[in-house]
């Protein structure tokens, strides 16, 4: 496996969705109930949820009567996903990397679902497939971590217990990519994954913004949509068509 696919291998693992099964859905949908008021998203909008995951932000934005896709290159996640179509929600596998063959009125990169390469190209490739998504007067809504305060905050050393499975995690910034080692032991075997992302911080995202055409409205630093703050906001959220 090569090792800047190991997005490939671990979303794709039951232990990912055990790991992290306790993800706030309260603030996912609070985030979300926010910025399609705040964007003024009309019920007819066709939004894209990429990557989708298990699909909680889409089962969630369908049920404020949106159409949405969700696209996903975990194959298992999609899978799971798939037990909550209806007519207006549908599920695929999709890299990010792939182009699209449809166009949305809103496109959503939700929870740190970006700068997993190690080439520039690749990120920049997978903006431009997002923008070249969009309809005319579309809106990207980009959802990152703030790499200045992870960078401040960083837990070097961490345990979890999950499902009796004892999970050792251990955090470190390397050659501009933030780092997390997961270790454990389950189904009578040792495991070991890594999670790689970019160190992206407000500058270096905006960079990427511009360097494809697109035109940042706002920024915000929250779930509820206040203002971004490097020292103190939780996340790094852009929203630009």
């Amino acid at each position: 496996m090569k090792e800047k696919d190991w997005f490939t291998e671990w979303f794709n693992t039951k232990y990912y969705h055990i790991l992290y099964k306790d993800r706030n859905n309260a603030d996912a949908q609070l985030f979300m109930k926010n910025i399609t008021e705040f964007l003024a998203l009309p019920k007819t909008a066709h939004i894209l949820d990429l990557p989708c995951g298990k699909g909680r932000h889409s089962v969630f934005l369908n049920s404020l009567e949106y159409k949405v896709t969700g696209g996903d290159l975990a194959v298992n996640s999609i899978k799971i996903a798939k037990k909550f179509e209806n007519t207006t929600l549908k599920f695929t596998v999709h890299d990010m990397r792939e182009p699209f063959n449809h166009k949305y009125d809103a496109i959503f990169n939700l929870f740190t679902s970006f700068g997993y390469f190690e080439d520039d190209k690749e990120d920049l490739l997978i903006l431009q497939n997002i923008k070249n998504g969009l309809q005319k007067d579309g809106f990207f809504v980009f959802d990152f971590l703030n790499a200045a305060l992870v960078k401040d905050n960083l837990v070097a050393k961490e345990t979890k217990v999950v499902d009796d499975i004892t999970f050792y995690i251990t955090r470190e910034i390397i050659n501009g990519f933030i780092i997390k080692n997961i270790t454990f032991f389950a189904d009578d075997k040792q495991h070991s994954y890594t999670e790689r992302v970019k160190y992206l911080d407000e500058a270096k995202m905006k960079s990427y913004f511009e360097k494809v055409g697109f035109t940042i409205i706002n920024t915000f630093g929250d779930y509820k949509l206040s203002d971004f703050n490097e020292k103190i906001s939780n996340r790094l959220i852009l929203v630009a068509k």
